[in-house]
């Protein structure tokens, strides 16, 4: 099989990364979306069950069939979303919220089938993508050395592995600043084993209730942030990576698995930015034709933190929220150096792109909907200002 002749340490390596950091990074926030609706702690289980096992088989199953890297996660402003909708104190119960779970799907497969974000993407230039990409992920490159506040000695040893594997080891150095950050961890004490829970998950079928003020309140919401703010930079990183994929077609994928495991708690599936970024750089492997690897070996630990829910869930709460953030920013730097040159390579398309990078980097959030969509819009319009009716 071609998988197993393709895989390497390092593929498997990248792959296990990208998974830390999708299921460490915003797990919590996955959480407090089911808490919202009043969710038992056997349906949040069965929330990490759809979830893990929705983006496992998106992961794997293409990137087997097409042997490029496909990375799928959940919508982490979409559970940001379903979170405040609990907060302000709407009421919506658990199968309200399904119901309005499945409205989204059926948008997304909408949109996917008439292949109208892939049209819209092929009309922005190359340097708005890469300024794009570049401003998603520089919001990790900070973090990483942000985390030095408050664990200096972890950062500066993985920042140290980091370096010297760079250039002593160059396919395996987020292998090696990843072991060293877990034994300087477990070193210092601060892995939490107590939140270790000896558990399989079991899924919990939840029976969809239909409501105006749900679809209102939630599935469009969800949908739009989803799209704007996880399908879009997904699509800039598989450009700005030089793959050509079926984007339409697997965001299709994304809403049918999402509307039949909705029942279930996966309340939303799409194009990965962060992770993405990590199994299709060079880091996963120098050759782009055996990234796929990765990419597969992450749908694998996807399908494995689904399976066995309330174990694994409790061995990535035990890392530290430092050592999370440094290797995810670590792992990052070279794509975000390459998203950087991309975008300031052109001088008629440098000053659109910085506005891009700067929008997308502040992190706004306006009307709900976050910064990667109004950095492309206020690149795109810096560009038609300045271009508009110019000679090439």
């Amino acid at each position: 099989m071609h998988f197993f002749r393709d895989s390497s340490l390092s593929t498997v390596a990248a792959g296990f990364v990208a998974m830390l950091v999708a299921f460490a990074s915003s797990l919590a926030l996955v959480f407090q979306a089911a808490q919202a609706f009043g969710a038992t702690p056997a349906q949040v289980t069965s929330w990490i069950w759809a979830l893990g096992l929705g983006m496992g088989l998106c992961t794997v199953l293409p990137s087997l069939w097409l042997r490029k890297p496909v990375m799928i996660a959940w919508s982490t402003p979409g559970a940001a979303v379903l979170a405040t909708a609990g907060l302000a104190g709407d009421g919506f119960t658990m199968a309200q919220a399904v119901g309005a779970f499945m409205l989204a799907a059926l948008l997304t497969i909408i949109v996917g089938a008439s292949g109208a974000l892939e049209r819209l993407m092929r009309h922005i230039p190359v340097a708005i993508t890469s300024a794009l990409l570049a401003g998603v992920l520089a919001r990790f490159g900070m973090q990483a050395f942000a985390a030095a506040q408050t664990a200096l000695p972890l950062v500066l040893g993985m920042l140290l592995t980091y370096l010297v594997a760079r250039r002593l080891a160059p396919r395996y150095y987020v292998v090696w600043t990843l072991a060293v950050g877990l034994a300087l961890a477990a070193f210092a004490g601060d892995m939490a084993w107590t939140s270790v829970h000896w558990s399989l998950a079991s899924p919990l079928f939840t029976a969809p209730e239909w409501s105006w003020s749900a679809a209102v309140s939630l599935a469009l919401p969800l949908f739009i942030v989803t799209m704007a703010s996880q399908n879009l930079p997904g699509i800039a990183v598989i450009r700005a990576s030089g793959y050509e994929l079926p984007v339409s077609r697997l965001i299709t994928m994304t809403g049918v698995v999402t509307l039949v495991l909705a029942p279930f708690g996966a309340f939303a599936l799409n194009f990965s930015a962060i992770t993405a970024a990590i199994c299709m750089g060079p880091e996963a492997h120098a050759d782009p034709r055996r990234r796929y690897a990765a990419a597969a070996a992450c749908g694998v630990f996807y399908i494995l933190i689904g399976a066995f829910g309330a174990v694994v869930t409790g061995l990535l709460t035990a890392f530290p929220r430092e050592l999370i953030a440094a290797i995810a920013g670590l792992a990052l730097l070279g794509t975000i150096g390459a998203g950087l040159t991309s975008a300031f390579a052109e001088e008629k398309h440098r000053e659109a792109a910085l506005i891009t990078f700067l929008v997308t980097l502040s992190g706004v959030v306006i009307f709900g909907i976050g910064s990667a969509l109004w950095g492309v819009l206020a690149g795109s319009l810096a560009l038609f200002v300045q271009q508009y009716g110019r000679r090439a």
